[in-house]
């Protein structure tokens, strides 16, 4: 049961969910039948005010600080949704960091953090609930990914590493979907293009930031909610036949 006397219908991990598209994402899919395992790593306030918004439309909610780099995090953000809820059903795997670089200004240590942070948490997840996933009823998996994956200088701004970490986390994705695809549960990307961030973003200068805006051909940065809108589509029972597809949420910087 959750919260109430409702019956869960599906239980979500959702990991970067203190703000941006993490929080915006459990916002979308927050109501009565649905319960969030909400994870970040650092900022318990944001966490706290996500967890309460999706609590008062109904959702059931548990809430959990954790660093997915470090190697047994994931597993354990699994476990615990497991002890809360009995099961999971989906996991938004949405946490990462972006880095602007040249080649000559990295090392292999920076590939291999961006690595870290970008990808193997995933892979960590999803490894966790494997069994969940291919049992549920409604086994659904979006990762986030980047339009720096595949759309590499955009106002000759590039970021090799993150770029690199993204498009692993793609193929490992798609990989995902093909073993799964014969349960019913499907894997997917979405890959957004500029997105507004609180505190603007952490790559990018202002400068930057305003010139990315003037660059995407719809002349307007995303907001977190378009991004989740798509996210929680790709969650959806009616997007079952949808699968090992890279969904870009980016105002058509890919049309450049």
């Amino acid at each position: 049961m959750a919260d109430g006397a409702t019956t869960i219908e599906r239980v979500v991990v959702i990991t970067g969910a203190a703000s941006g598209i993490g929080a915006a994402a459990a916002r979308a899919l927050a109501g009565p039948g649905t319960a969030l395992m909400l994870t970040t790593r650092g900022n318990e306030d944001g966490l706290a005010a996500t967890a309460e918004a999706v609590r008062t439309v109904g959702a059931a909610v548990e809430t959990r600080l954790a660093d997915l780099t470090e190697p047994q995090a994931p597993a354990a953000l699994i476990a615990a949704a497991r002890d809360r809820f009995g099961r999971v059903d989906q996991i938004v795997s949405n946490a990462g960091k972006a880095a602007k670089q040249r080649f000559g200004d990295f090392t292999a240590a920076d590939v291999a953090q961006a690595l870290t942070v970008n990808t193997l948490p995933f892979v960590g997840l999803v490894t966790a609930a494997l069994e969940d996933l291919e049992a549920s009823a409604w086994g659904r998996v979006v990762a986030v990914s980047s339009f720096v994956a595949n759309d590499i200088g955009v106002n000759d701004t590039i970021f090799p590493t993150t770029a690199g970490a993204k498009g692993a986390l793609e193929a490992l994705a798609k990989t995902l979907a093909f073993q799964l695809a014969r349960t019913g549960t499907t894997v997917n990307c979405v890959a957004p293009g500029y997105t507004r961030k609180q505190g603007g973003h952490a790559a990018l200068a202002p400068a930057a930031w305003e010139a990315a805006a003037k660059a995407t051909p719809s002349g307007r940065i995303a907001d977190p909610e378009d991004v989740a809108a798509v996210i929680a589509f790709l969650l959806s029972r009616p997007a079952r036949h949808i699968t090992g597809q890279v969904i870009r949420v980016d105002g058509g910087l890919s049309l450049l």
